[in-house]
């Protein structure tokens, strides 16, 4: 299918672009605008096909976290950890166990897709999402090989009691980008997106409503659509009851949707291509560890208990609505 274009002005500025590759570039690298190509659907993640798709990561945590993720498929469905009720993908943590601070954690579920891509318009339809719980860290990221050299890209990830999503890129040095073009609210914390600057890479706080965690949750869920070309990585969300009819069709074009929460702009300051390649698509959720450890003392949470670990540990029935339920997840590429 050949590629289809509407261009989006953002600011005042009226350019004329060069289209390469089926995007529109910018001519003084600053890439002001991003494309809008139209997509093929290329695979589906649903209850039928997820977890035959996906694999259960078993490792220690990467981040440190409190955690003791299930590898064993069989072992997590009788463990009631994973499910595909009601046509949908069911990913929770235990909520029984009262555990001890020195055990391996409180079990919970991380798993990536045995496909990797380069490029494309990711879309996932989520009926849920871990709350916004005191110790959780939950997230849905897209990561290369290699780490930090295949890059990784972070669309929903928060800790603790966090009501809105940050929106983070990792990678080796050499990458910095800029954020124009973004919905307004969105504030770039860090614009060098390299992971040795303290493991931070370049990230956005955003002020989207109903968006993550709890009150995404209450409002019935919603689609996140990430598209990932050449230019850049460009971040999307709706509620349900108010997705594009071109994704509820099947047939996505970038350019209906508006600006994005979040654009990711690569050109002179990065390469992109260089950056971000090969990337498994995760899903996790984990206690403590590197962030929502690390902020618990300066944390409304602090007050429950003396650490992040102690009251994880200590306190199972918090952790009930720490779960994903997916509709699906659809990846298009032009």
């Amino acid at each position: 299918m050949s590629p289809s274009y509407s261009l989006l002005a953002v600011a005042s500025l009226a350019l004329c672009l060069p289209v390469t590759n089926g995007l529109a570039i910018a001519t003084n690298d600053s890439y002001l605008e991003y494309a809008a190509a139209v997509y093929s659907l290329k695979d589906t993640y649903n209850s039928a096909n997820f977890f035959s798709s996906f694999s259960l990561f078993s490792g220690a945590d990467p981040t440190g976290g409190f955690v003791n993720y299930q590898g064993s498929l069989s072992s997590a469905q009788s463990a009631g950890l994973v499910n595909t009720n009601n046509n949908q993908v069911y990913m929770g943590v235990d909520h029984t166990s009262t555990l001890s601070t020195s055990s391996a954690g409180r079990p919970s579920i991380r798993v990536s897709s045995n496909k990797a891509y380069t490029h494309g318009l990711f879309i996932a339809d989520i009926a849920h999402m871990p709350g916004s719980i005191c110790g959780t860290w939950p997230a849905y990221w897209l990561v290369g090989p290699n780490w930090p050299a295949g890059g990784e890209i972070d669309i929903i990830e928060g800790v603790n009691t966090q009501s809105t999503n940050d929106i983070t890129l990792h990678t080796s040095a050499g990458c910095s980008i800029n954020i124009s073009g973004s919905q307004g609210g969105t504030v770039l914390s860090n614009s060098n997106c390299n992971a040795g600057n303290a493991g931070n890479g370049c990230g956005v706080t955003t002020t989207t409503a109903n968006a993550y965690g709890t009150s995404f949750n209450n409002n019935g869920g919603g689609v996140y659509a990430m598209q990932w070309e050449t230019s850049g990585v460009y971040v999307w969300f709706w509620p349900h009851g108010s997705v594009p009819a071109d994704i509820t069709n099947g047939a996505p074009v970038t350019g209906n949707w508006g600006l994005p929460i979040v654009a990711f702009n690569g050109g002179s300051t990065c390469a992109v291509d260089s950056h971000f390649y090969s990337q498994q698509i995760v899903f996790d959720t984990t206690f403590c560890g590197q962030w929502a450890g690390a902020v618990w003392g300066s944390s409304s949470c602090s007050g429950l208990a003396s650490s992040c670990n102690a009251y994880v540990a200590g306190n199972p029935s918090a952790f009930q609505q720490s779960y994903w339920l997916i509709n699906s997840i659809k990846v298009y590429q032009q």
